[in-house]
Order: C-alpha cells, then sequence, then structure tokens
C-alpha cells in the first residue's frame, strides 16, 4: 500500500507478499492500532494493513488457491476489519488471532459461492429451479445493485481503479500500467475506494 508523504506525493507502495515474511506484529501494538481503526483512524488503518497484509494474504491463498480470488477475498477482509474494527474484543483471542479468523471465513466463504454458483448452473441445465437458488439469486442481484450505485458515488479515479480490480480481474500492477499511473496512487485509490464503498454499503442496508 502506497503511504501518503504529504499533499500530492505517495511513496512507492510496499508489496506485502515479496521477499521474506515480516516480523510477526506485537500483540499490544496491533490491539491498539486496531483500537483506533475503530474510531476511523485511517493512519491506524494503514499500519494494521502493513503488518498482517502478508499473513492474510497467506491464508486467503492457502483455502482459495486462484491468484486472483485471492487478492479480490484478501481486500474483501480488510474492508471487513475497517468495519468491523470496534468488535475485536481482546479478551477472547490476539488481534493477529482474530484478523486471520476473518481471513479464513472469508475465504472459505468464497470457496462455497463459487461451489454454489457452479451448482446453479448444473442444475439449469437440467431445468430444475429450487426456491432457495431464486430467492438467493434475488439477494445477489439486490447487492450487486447496491455495489453499482455505491460506485457512481466514487471519483472517476476510484472507480476506474476499483471497477478493473474487481471486475476486470486484473492485479495492482496491471491495473497501474492500464491508467498509466504509478503502482502507488492505484493502491491508494483502492483503499479510499474500499473506504468509501464499506460507507455507502453500510447506509445502504
Amino acid at each position: 500500500m502506497g503511504v501518503e508523504t504529504g499533499p500530492g506525493r505517495v511513496s512507492p507502495p510496499r508489496n506485502p507478499w515479496a521477499g521474506a515474511p515480516p516480523p510477526r506484529p506485537d500483540r499490544a501494538d496491533l490491539a491498539a492500532l486496531l483500537a483506533r481503526v475503530a474510531v476511523g483512524d485511517r493512519a491506524a488503518f494503514e499500519a494494521v494493513y502493513d503488518r498482517v497484509a502478508a499473513p492474510v494474504f497467506g491464508t486467503v491463498r492457502g483455502v482459495v488457491r486462484d491468484p486472483g480470488l485471492t487478492e479480490e477475498v484478501t481486500q474483501e477482509v480488510f474492508v471487513e476489519v475497517w468495519r468491523a474494527a470496534s468488535r475485536f474484543d481482546a479478551g477472547k483471542g490476539s488481534p493477529m488471532a482474530w484478523v486471520a479468523m476473518i481471513a479464513h471465513r472469508r475465504a472459505v466463504d468464497r470457496v462455497r459461492s463459487e461451489q454454489r454458483s457452479a451448482d446453479r448452473d448444473r442444475r439449469a441445465a437440467s431445468s430444475v429451479i429450487a426456491y432457495d437458488d431464486v430467492a438467493e439469486t434475488v439477494e445477489d442481484n439486490l447487492d450487486r445493485e447496491r455495489v453499482r450505485r455505491c460506485l457512481r458515488a466514487l471519483t472517476d479515479l476510484q472507480r476506474e481503479a476499483v471497477t478493473l480490480a474487481y471486475y476486470g480481474g486484473y492485479t495492482y500492477r496491471e491495473v497501474a500500467s492500464l491508467l498509466k499511473v504509478p503502482a502507488g496512487t492505484v493502491s491508494t485509490r483502492m483503499r479510499d475506494g474500499l473506504i468509501r464503498l464499506r460507507d455507502c454499503l453500510a447506509a445502504g442496508r
């Protein structure tokens, strides 16, 4: 994630998945950062991202396997961390375990969702339609419409970056190349866009 170093300046992005694994995050320090994230501290959110992105990515990759889906689910994990930080309870476990639990649950949910989609396609081929499938399809359509509405609320640059990454399946570097902007800028747009999406989706429920 790129880090703003002043007005209009962004440092090169730090790749959390390249090279040797980072040192294990300090439990007390990470818990303090999550407490700040819970009250909307974006700098603390960046710090949490930098410290736990590598183990989150590894957890998701171990379940999902597919590289593109792994990146997508990893971003979903951090959206949930931003939204749910206030629910972290240090009395029930370490902050790293809490984040890892979110990552594992999101990864398992995605695998199950992909499997359900494949199962629906097979059942549709035999013209067998169950009530639960119809209800789930309606809910999925409502979610997609909510996402489209919230995407329209983003800036053009944020919307381009998010759309290319999630709907186009491009990596950060590919998005940066397509938009002809530095990778750090893409990372910043994605982070801010995800935060705005989170707020919009929460308001629409």
